[in-house]
């Protein structure tokens, strides 16, 4: 019997103004910032209380490395406020009868490890890491039974070190305008440290926590599921590769313990070895798999790249489109690079389940935005309807996968609230809960709330063989 949990998740970032001065430019498409945001820190007894009203039986919320260590490690200091501050929201948490589900890393490095060594591009940052996990399960382990090691470490390689769009914002120049950088290189080295942190950590709660804590730890991939574009032999396979480049950079070596034969084969040298006491302690480095899932994307062969300017972006030889013959691959939305598309959520699952042993999975982000229209009245800002199809359809595609033997426990909607959304500060607007930041940052209830307080009433949990 499998137990499926309806559940939600919130991002922090508080640590964004250090992230935007590593930029040296301004890079947020509305000229915003997140030193205010919603403003969680201090509203979060209030916001526990929305997520009990809605109905949640879990909350997913990063831990910022900084504001534990503001210097990266113990030598530089402990931030007991910072400490304090994440057990009362735990505590809150479970006095409600919510269940905390902890990430660690939300690529937020802390500044000091940036300018000391480099960050993540350097292989010292793993002991770093391993110091600050360890401060988090001896904290807060008595209380949290589910950790996330690391969210979306692909697109933290590919977006700051392979494009240069968010922190620390490298690039080669030929891929855009970034002052330094190599996305030959980098995005491979930040993976590699990336991999073997998670692995350390993972490592070192089953060691020490695990038995007496009882939790369990992961790792959270953001995928898109790779539709072959054309019925050819060409572009099935380089699906298959893009599938490859993208998940099974991470997926393969914590289930198998190295990188997918693809990417040694076309990346060539610029790809780090594991060692094999690295690859030993890499392999079944987790005990779920989280996924996060938005929408989907058409793939072709496009071997012409092997004869550009290498980088992560051109490596696996694919080409990354959203329409075919005009018309696009699902019903648009108002970011133009998420269409949605259920079934490739149904697929991707299966995938999981078929070429990873079957792991336990938890979806930890799934949702769609609306665009922060600020001429619209609010009760019309709070009539999301879209967003209600949006997990009806996702919500089935699930259910399908669950009934051909996926192994899903949990599922956590992006997110609780309208927040600030990395380089596109306040552009888009993802929560179920309206957050006015005209006025005071008062909540308020969508549409698509108070629709999936009716479901979780109704179908909280469900027993499926």
């Amino acid at each position: 019997m499998v137990q499926l949990r309806v559940l939600i998740r919130v991002k922090e970032q508080p640590t964004l103004m250090e992230e935007n001065q590593a930029y040296g430019i301004q890079k947020i498409s509305d000229g915003s910032n997140g030193d205010v945001a919603d403003e969680f820190y201090y509203r979060f007894k209030e916001d526990v209380a929305l997520m009990k009203d809605i109905g949640l039986d879990s909350f997913r919320f990063s831990i910022s490395w900084s504001r534990i260590l503001p210097r990266g490690r113990i030598a530089g200091g402990v931030n007991q406020a910072g400490i304090n501050f994440y057990n009362h929201l735990i505590n809150e948490l479970i006095s409600n009868g919510i269940r905390p589900l902890v990430t660690l890393f939300h690529w937020d490095t802390p500044q000091a490890l940036e300018d000391e060594y480099g960050g993540f591009l350097n292989p010292q940052i793993v002991d770093d890491f391993l110091e600050y996990v360890d401060i988090c399960f001896k904290e807060f382990g008595d209380r949290v039974k589910e950790w996330v090691t690391i969210n979306e470490p692909n697109m933290f390689a590919v977006l700051g070190y392979n494009v240069g769009n968010i922190a620390p914002g490298r690039c080669s120049s030929y891929v855009q305008n970034c002052t330094v950088g190599n996305s030959a290189t980098e995005p491979y080295l930040v993976a590699h440290y990336l991999i073997l942190s998670h692995a350390a950590a993972v490592q070192l709660y089953r060691k020490k926590y695990q038995s007496f804590h009882g939790g369990t730890i992961g790792m959270t991939i953001q995928t898109y599921w790779m539709i072959p574009k054309y019925n050819t032999p060409a572009c099935r396979e380089a699906a298959e590769r893009a599938l490859d480049f993208f998940f099974g950079w991470f997926a393969d070596p914590i289930t198998y313990g190295d990188y997918p034969k693809t990417m040694r084969e076309l990346v060539g040298n610029r790809l780090p070895k594991f060692t094999k006491k690295q690859s030993k302690m890499v392999r079944g480095s987790f005990d779920f798999f989280g996924l996060n899932y938005y929408t989907s994307r058409y793939v072709e062969d496009v071997m012409f790249y092997a004869n550009t300017n290498l980088s992560y972006t051109t490596d696996s030889r694919v080409n990354h489109t959203t329409e075919k013959n005009g018309v696009p691959l699902g019903e648009p939305t108002s970011a133009d690079w998420l269409f949605i598309c259920p079934k490739g959520f149904q697929d991707v699952l299966l995938y999981i389940k078929s070429k990873y042993q079957n792991p336990v999975i938890l979806v930890t982000e799934n949702g769609m935005p609306s665009e922060n229209n600020k001429s619209l009245s609010l009760n019309k800002a709070l009539n999301d309807g879209e967003k209600i199809k949006y997990h009806q359809l996702h919500l089935s595609a699930l259910l399908e996968a669950v009934s051909q033997g996926a192994d899903v426990r949990g599922y956590y909607v992006w997110s609780l609230m309208d927040d600030f959304e990395w380089e596109f500060g306040y552009k888009y607007r993802y929560g179920l809960v309206y957050v006015d930041f005209q006025d005071g940052l008062k909540r308020y209830l969508k549409s698509s709330a108070l629709w999936y307080h009716h479901f979780l009433s109704n179908s909280s949990s469900y027993q499926m063989n």
